[in-house]
């Protein structure tokens, strides 16, 4: 993954992975134990590392090594 990754881009790879539609439904409805039991929109909105919660998405949705 790319060091320093920005929201956009985290976005961008969430619509990516879950379409434009659903990613953000799913970043708000979908609690992760990686995030300590938070959503992504909550982890993201306490100020978590972009970084951190795109790591917990990519686990939970066992996409490939490549979009890491």
């Amino acid at each position: 993954m790319i060091a320093g990754v920005r929201h956009t881009e985290f976005w961008t790879r969430m619509e990516a992975a879950l379409g434009s539609t659903y990613a953000r439904t799913w970043a708000d409805q979908q609690v992760l134990s990686a995030l300590g039991g938070r959503t992504v929109t909550e982890s993201l909105d306490s100020g978590e590392d972009v970084r951190e919660v795109w790591r917990a998405v990519w686990a939970e949705l066992g996409l490939p090594p490549r979009d890491r």
